[in-house]
């Protein structure tokens, strides 16, 4: 992740959901599997019912894959 100021805010169904944790997928933010060879793997959500999901694009996050504000901190 790192390169986005704002999160991606998603509604999601129930079911397993993999976000990026490495920042190499195409297809943000959800990962791709281009993770592999690199030791990084995804964050493995399960989605119990239908909501709305506040994922972190700027990497800053304590609480990943879930954003908590932090990247409103480092914006001028």
């Amino acid at each position: 992740m790192g390169e986005r100021k704002e999160p991606y805010i998603l509604h999601e169904e129930p079911g397993l959901k993999k976000y990026c944790a490495c920042g190499l997928s195409k297809n943000k933010p959800y990962c791709d599997g281009s993770h592999h060879g690199t030791g990084i793997h995804s964050y493995k959500v399960e989605i119990d019912e239908p909501k709305t999901v506040a994922i972190c694009g700027c990497g800053l996050s304590k609480n990943k894959p879930f954003c908590d504000g932090s990247h409103a901190s480092q914006q001028a």
